[in-house]
């Protein structure tokens, strides 16, 4: 049983996006050598894919606050916004962006000479679109992959979604949810935050049996594992610290 709900405070704890939290990894190294280099696009533009959580905001927002582009979402762009002058356009979840104001963007960005970063879950050449001549420009735009992460980073990502949320774990918690958690860091920010907000919701530190109470849906096919060889039975996790 989890302890007594108690009412927690609500406080924002937005993700850090600072040059200073990125974490060069193999995956993302391909993605960092074209970012340093705008002059170099094809074309003025490159795109940015990747599954989710592997860092393609994080990006958009270090290349836009270094090279004082603006920043865009794709579901916002309008034709009006696309043809506004600007030095550069970071445009996130950009094949989510209505096709006449995606093809203006490209066409004034390729006008101006000024870089256009667009990122997606998929290739621009594999976007859903109607439009004749926004196909042909999706094709010949230069996009980098960014792969699932290293078990190195997906170490270091676990680290710093915890900073973010200041949230304290003994090494030992960290260690035994990266071997159980889904391999990607979507999955990792998703269990972090609905740790936080169980622990929060029951005033409760974050132990092995809490975690895996939380989290069983995650962990369902390793906690069956452990309960047949008979690890980590409840009571003998380690304490660890409340949450900061």
């Amino acid at each position: 049983m989890l302890p007594p709900t108690q009412l927690p405070l609500p406080l924002a704890r937005p993700p850090s996006s600072a040059r200073a939290d990125w974490i060069p990894d193999a995956s993302n190294a391909e993605a960092l050598a074209w970012l340093a280099a705008p002059g170099t696009w094809p074309l003025c533009r490159l795109a940015l894919f990747g599954p989710a959580g592997t860092g393609k905001t994080h990006l958009l927002r270090i290349a836009a606050a270094e090279q004082g582009w603006r920043l865009i979402d794709g579901a916002a762009l309008t034709e009006d916004l696309a043809l506004a002058p600007a030095a550069g356009t970071a445009l996130d979840a950009a094949d989510q962006a209505g096709q006449a104001a995606l093809f203006h963007l490209i066409n004034q960005a390729a006008e101006a000479r000024a870089p256009l970063l667009l990122a997606a879950r998929l290739p621009p050449a594999r976007w859903a679109t109607t439009l004749p001549d926004l196909s042909s420009r999706l094709r010949a735009t230069q996009a980098v992959g960014l792969a699932e992460p290293s078990d190195a980073l997906l170490a270091a990502l676990l680290a710093k979604h915890l900073a973010d949320r200041q949230l304290r774990l003994d090494a030992a918690v960290q260690s035994w949810l990266l071997a159980r958690l889904p391999r990607d860091a979507a999955s990792l920010a998703a269990a972090v935050a609905t740790l936080d907000e169980a622990a929060l919701a029951h005033a409760a530190p974050i132990t092995r049996p809490f975690a895996r109470q939380v989290l069983g849906a995650w962990l369902a096919q390793d906690e069956a594992e452990d309960d047949r060889f008979g690890n980590d039975p409840a009571g003998t996790s380690p304490p660890e610290a409340k949450p900061g």
